[in-house]
Protein backbone atom coordinates (compact mmCIF):
# COMPACT_ATOMS: atom_id res chain seq x y z
CA UNK A 1 0.00 0.00 0.00
CA UNK A 2 1.24 3.46 -0.90
CA UNK A 3 1.02 5.81 2.08
CA UNK A 4 2.22 9.39 2.35
CA UNK A 5 5.18 10.32 4.54
CA UNK A 6 2.94 11.99 7.14
CA UNK A 7 0.78 8.86 7.36
CA UNK A 8 3.89 6.71 7.74
CA UNK A 9 5.19 8.98 10.52
CA UNK A 10 1.84 8.72 12.31
CA UNK A 11 1.87 4.93 12.03
CA UNK A 12 5.44 4.80 13.34
CA UNK A 13 4.39 6.90 16.34
CA UNK A 14 1.47 4.53 16.91
CA UNK A 15 3.87 1.58 16.78
CA UNK A 16 6.10 3.08 19.48
CA UNK A 17 5.54 1.04 22.72
CA UNK A 18 6.79 3.94 24.86
CA UNK A 19 3.84 6.05 23.66
CA UNK A 20 1.16 3.38 23.15
CA UNK A 21 1.36 0.24 25.27
CA UNK A 22 -0.55 -2.76 23.91
CA UNK A 23 -3.75 -1.98 25.85
CA UNK A 24 -3.76 1.68 24.80
CA UNK A 25 -2.93 0.67 21.23
CA UNK A 26 -5.88 -1.75 21.14
CA UNK A 27 -8.29 0.87 22.48
CA UNK A 28 -6.96 3.40 19.98
CA UNK A 29 -7.42 1.06 17.00
CA UNK A 30 -10.98 0.23 18.14
CA UNK A 31 -11.71 3.97 18.42
CA UNK A 32 -10.33 4.54 14.91
CA UNK A 33 -12.63 1.92 13.39
CA UNK A 34 -15.59 3.25 15.39
CA UNK A 35 -14.91 6.79 14.17
CA UNK A 36 -14.98 5.65 10.55
CA UNK A 37 -18.20 3.73 10.98
CA UNK A 38 -20.13 6.18 13.13
CA UNK A 39 -22.82 8.24 11.45
CA UNK A 40 -22.01 11.31 13.53
CA UNK A 41 -18.80 13.25 13.81
CA UNK A 42 -18.06 12.79 17.50
CA UNK A 43 -15.32 15.19 18.57
CA UNK A 44 -14.95 13.41 21.90
CA UNK A 45 -14.12 10.04 20.36
CA UNK A 46 -10.46 10.39 21.35
CA UNK A 47 -11.42 11.27 24.94
CA UNK A 48 -11.23 7.65 26.13
CA UNK A 49 -9.83 7.25 29.65
CA UNK A 50 -7.05 5.00 28.33
CA UNK A 51 -5.88 7.76 25.97
CA UNK A 52 -5.83 10.65 28.49
CA UNK A 53 -2.06 10.44 29.10
CA UNK A 54 -1.18 10.84 25.42
CA UNK A 55 -0.73 14.29 23.95
CA UNK A 56 -3.76 15.45 21.88
CA UNK A 57 -1.63 16.44 18.89
CA UNK A 58 -0.05 12.99 18.86
CA UNK A 59 -3.47 11.31 19.13
CA UNK A 60 -4.82 13.31 16.22
CA UNK A 61 -1.77 12.64 14.04
CA UNK A 62 -2.00 8.92 14.77
CA UNK A 63 -5.77 8.93 14.21
CA UNK A 64 -5.39 10.48 10.76
CA UNK A 65 -2.61 8.03 9.92
CA UNK A 66 -4.41 4.89 11.03
CA UNK A 67 -7.75 5.85 9.44
CA UNK A 68 -5.93 6.65 6.19
CA UNK A 69 -4.25 3.25 6.35
CA UNK A 70 -7.55 1.50 7.09
CA UNK A 71 -9.36 3.19 4.21
CA UNK A 72 -6.52 2.53 1.79
CA UNK A 73 -6.52 -1.14 2.80
CA UNK A 74 -10.27 -1.43 2.30
CA UNK A 75 -10.10 0.43 -1.01
CA UNK A 76 -7.43 -1.96 -2.30
CA UNK A 77 -9.14 -5.02 -0.79
CA UNK A 78 -5.84 -5.76 0.93
CA UNK A 79 -5.19 -9.25 2.22
CA UNK A 80 -3.38 -10.18 5.43
CA UNK A 81 0.08 -10.27 3.86
CA UNK A 82 -0.35 -6.79 2.33
CA UNK A 83 -1.63 -5.26 5.57
CA UNK A 84 1.03 -7.04 7.65
CA UNK A 85 3.81 -5.97 5.30
CA UNK A 86 2.67 -2.35 5.39
CA UNK A 87 2.43 -2.28 9.18
CA UNK A 88 5.74 -4.09 9.67
CA UNK A 89 7.41 -1.56 7.35
CA UNK A 90 6.18 1.07 9.80
CA UNK A 91 7.71 -0.71 12.84
CA UNK A 92 4.64 -2.55 14.13
CA UNK A 93 5.38 -5.58 16.30
CA UNK A 94 3.60 -8.84 15.42
CA UNK A 95 1.15 -8.50 18.36
CA UNK A 96 0.05 -5.10 17.10
CA UNK A 97 -0.27 -6.36 13.54
CA UNK A 98 -2.59 -9.13 14.81
CA UNK A 99 -4.73 -6.68 16.79
CA UNK A 100 -5.00 -4.35 13.81
CA UNK A 101 -5.73 -7.10 11.28
CA UNK A 102 -8.39 -8.81 13.43
CA UNK A 103 -10.28 -5.50 13.70
CA UNK A 104 -9.66 -4.82 10.00
CA UNK A 105 -11.29 -8.15 9.09
CA UNK A 106 -14.15 -7.57 11.53
CA UNK A 107 -15.08 -4.18 10.06
CA UNK A 108 -13.97 -4.58 6.44
CA UNK A 109 -17.44 -5.41 5.07
CA UNK A 110 -19.07 -2.42 6.76
CA UNK A 111 -16.32 -0.12 5.52
CA UNK A 112 -16.66 -1.46 1.95
CA UNK A 113 -20.38 -0.71 2.09
CA UNK A 114 -19.66 2.78 3.41
CA UNK A 115 -17.07 3.51 0.72
CA UNK A 116 -19.30 2.20 -2.06
CA UNK A 117 -22.06 4.59 -0.97
CA UNK A 118 -19.83 7.58 -1.58
CA UNK A 119 -20.15 8.98 -5.10
CA UNK A 120 -17.09 9.26 -7.29
CA UNK A 121 -17.80 12.71 -8.64
CA UNK A 122 -20.28 15.53 -8.94
CA UNK A 123 -23.61 14.90 -10.65
CA UNK A 124 -23.70 15.37 -14.40
CA UNK A 125 -26.30 15.84 -17.11
CA UNK A 126 -27.56 12.53 -18.47
CA UNK A 127 -30.47 13.77 -20.48
CA UNK A 128 -32.42 16.90 -21.40
CA UNK A 129 -36.18 17.06 -21.36
CA UNK A 130 -38.13 19.58 -23.40
CA UNK A 131 -41.43 21.32 -22.96
CA UNK A 132 -43.56 22.91 -25.62
CA UNK A 133 -44.72 26.44 -24.97
CA UNK A 134 -47.49 28.09 -26.89
CA UNK A 135 -48.91 31.58 -27.27
CA UNK A 136 -52.39 32.37 -28.57
CA UNK A 137 -53.15 35.90 -29.67
CA UNK A 138 -56.33 37.33 -31.05
CA UNK A 139 -58.02 40.67 -30.94
CA UNK A 140 -59.43 40.21 -27.45
CA UNK A 141 -57.35 37.75 -25.45
CA UNK A 142 -53.66 37.03 -25.06
CA UNK A 143 -52.91 33.68 -23.47
CA UNK A 144 -49.58 32.10 -22.63
CA UNK A 145 -49.31 28.53 -21.56
CA UNK A 146 -47.24 25.41 -21.71
CA UNK A 147 -47.83 21.76 -22.19
CA UNK A 148 -45.45 20.55 -19.53
CA UNK A 149 -44.14 21.17 -16.05
CA UNK A 150 -43.06 24.52 -14.78
CA UNK A 151 -39.55 25.59 -15.61
CA UNK A 152 -36.97 24.92 -12.91
CA UNK A 153 -33.51 26.46 -12.69
CA UNK A 154 -30.78 23.87 -12.66
CA UNK A 155 -27.17 24.64 -11.90
CA UNK A 156 -24.36 22.28 -12.85
CA UNK A 157 -20.67 22.22 -13.67
CA UNK A 158 -19.09 20.59 -16.67
CA UNK A 159 -15.94 20.62 -18.73
CA UNK A 160 -15.71 22.54 -21.99
CA UNK A 161 -15.92 19.25 -23.90
CA UNK A 162 -19.07 18.20 -22.02
CA UNK A 163 -20.62 21.63 -22.61
CA UNK A 164 -19.91 21.45 -26.35
CA UNK A 165 -21.43 17.96 -26.44
CA UNK A 166 -24.53 19.20 -24.59
CA UNK A 167 -24.89 22.17 -26.96
CA UNK A 168 -24.60 19.86 -29.98
CA UNK A 169 -27.34 17.58 -28.63
CA UNK A 170 -29.58 20.55 -27.88
CA UNK A 171 -29.11 21.95 -31.40
CA UNK A 172 -29.94 18.52 -32.86
CA UNK A 173 -33.09 18.36 -30.72
CA UNK A 174 -34.12 21.88 -31.80
CA UNK A 175 -33.66 20.97 -35.47
CA UNK A 176 -35.72 17.80 -35.00
CA UNK A 177 -38.46 19.81 -33.32
CA UNK A 178 -38.41 22.39 -36.09
CA UNK A 179 -38.74 19.68 -38.75
CA UNK A 180 -41.59 18.06 -36.83
CA UNK A 181 -43.56 21.30 -36.68
CA UNK A 182 -43.22 21.98 -40.45
CA UNK A 183 -45.40 19.04 -41.46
Amino acid sequence: MELSESVQRGLQTLADPTIFDLKTFTVFIEVAFRSLLSAHSDHSILDQPELKLIEQVCLKQCHVAVTSCILEGVKLNADKSTVSSCLEDNRFESERVEVFYSLFQKHKGDLETLLSSIGSGPPHVNDVSWRLEYRIKNGHVHKNGDMGRSLEDVQFNCTMEQLQDLMGKMKDAAKSLEKATQF
